[in-house]
């Protein structure tokens, strides 16, 4: 996830009565990687907006990942800026929203949210010789494993009320209403949520992470829709932003946050919100048999191979 200036960071690394909170907050707009704190109670306004238990859900795994970080000593400053919030934050939705909301859910919503700060680690000590970072890997990871095994234990499997992603055939002409819905639902569901209204509370706070940020998350759902059209997916998944959400982090995360601003960078970081939104039709065709769900699985794939090849791509520059 983002790094941020060394003034930033010594800002944050500073004991603050509210720093826990405020480290949540940021967390949140992590999951778009974006340390503002604004940006971050912009989106988790939206997330309350979507409903209740969503706003609730991403709430206590954002908290719980967060006070996991503090407990095991992690660094400070990461903690200050997020980094060990937002795998718990998509966690939590991820778990209400497949397993609905029962007593069960939120212990595995806790449990999940901790084993995220682990994943972190162990993630983090893995990829650092290659210059990566495991991006929403511990969240996937995670609530991958309790989807694909909750319908094992009666406590736990109630059915699922909202599946995460689905697969259907059907129409693949477009419309305007489609695309608008899209464009929007593409920025929502990055949080796993269908609503236009919400992509359009979270969009303004990316505004206010910079204008850069804001162009290449539209630059991104502009590409998913276009994409995902030319290869003919179908209009229902194109509007709900199935199709979309993956194209959008990547264009924020290569365009915005990890290479230097260029045209080259520009033209790389769409490309790579092109190649993803292809990516999250294989994955999902992979997934469905045994019930996995995609998540953000394109969207980390993607970026680790895009940054994975910059060191022997001379016109692309890392962000110092």
């Amino acid at each position: 996830m983002p790094i941020a200036e060394p003034e930033l960071v010594r800002r944050l690394e500073k004991r603050q009565p509210f720093a826990y909170l405020l480290a949540s907050v940021r967390g949140v707009g992590q999951v778009d990687l974006q340390p503002g704190l604004l940006t971050g109670a912009t989106i988790l306004v939206a997330l309350w907006v979507a409903g209740w238990e969503t706003g609730l859900f991403a709430t206590l795994g954002t908290l719980v990942a967060t006070a996991t970080a503090y407990a095991l000593a992690v660094d400070r400053a990461g903690i200050a800026l997020g980094l060990q919030g937002y795998a718990g934050c998509l966690t939590g939705i991820a778990l209400v929203s497949s397993l609905g909301n029962h007593p069960a859910t939120y212990v595995l919503a806790v449990a999940g949210a901790m084993m995220c700060t682990i994943l972190m680690a162990a993630l983090g000590t893995l990829l650092a010789p290659f210059g990566l970072t495991p991006l929403t890997a511990p969240f996937c990871v995670v609530s991958g494993v309790v989807v694909v095994g909750a319908p094992s234990f009666d406590r736990v499997w109630h059915g699922a009320p909202n599946p995460v992603s689905s697969t259907t055939s059907g129409d693949t002409g477009i419309s305007w209403n489609d695309l608008w819905h899209a464009f929007f639902n593409n920025v929502s569901q990055v949080f796993l949520v269908e609503s236009w209204y919400v992509g359009l509370i979270m969009l303004v706070g990316l505004a206010l992470a910079g204008l850069r940020v804001v162009l290449y998350a539209a630059a991104g759902s502009v590409v998913g829709i276009v994409a995902a059209w030319l290869m003919g997916a179908p209009t229902e998944l194109i509007a709900a932003g199935i199709y979309g959400y993956n194209a959008v982090l990547v264009a924020i995360a290569v365009g915005a946050v990890f290479l230097s601003h260029s045209v080259w960078t520009g033209a790389y970081a769409l490309f790579g919100a092109a190649v993803t939104t292809c990516l999250t039709a294989s994955l999902t065709s992979f997934f469905k048999p045994f019930g996995g769900h995609t998540f953000t699985w394109p969207f980390i794939l993607t970026t680790w191979v895009l940054m994975a090849a910059v060191p022997l791509l001379p016109r692309l520059r890392r962000s110092e």
